[in-house]
């Protein structure tokens, strides 16, 4: 745990936050400023600050994660209507808290990227 990374607080307990999932490896909570009707935030609950600095003998991480990712989707009812996961990586791609989180938006048409 980094002391001053607010979603390893969220991962401790030591900040509140609205958990629709865990496990031994991942986290997922609601986004306090959502941009879509679902907007989850999933985690590993390792510390990693982006995507880029998952070493490659724990890249393993991935594949839980979007293993959460599906059971979330149907769970909240997304699954079937489609979804979006995006992944941020460093500043200029829009990361404003450097715990890599994934994010799954749904729960209405969302715009294209282009």
């Amino acid at each position: 745990m980094h002391n001053d990374c607010i979603f390893c607080k969220i991962v401790s307990g030591s900040i509140s936050s609205e958990k629709v999932y865990e496990d031994d490896d991942v986290f997922a909570f609601r986004d306090i400023n959502p941009v879509a009707p679902t907007h989850i935030l999933v985690i590993p609950k390792e510390h990693f600050s982006t995507l880029n600095d998952i070493p490659e003998n724990k890249l393993n991480i991935i594949s839980k994660i979007y293993s959460a990712i599906q059971k979330i989707a149907k769970k909240e009812g997304i699954a079937e209507s489609g979804y979006r996961t995006i992944v941020n990586t460093n500043s200029m791609s829009g990361q404003v808290v450097f715990h890599l989180h994934f994010h799954v938006l749904g729960g209405r048409q969302l715009r294209g990227l282009g």
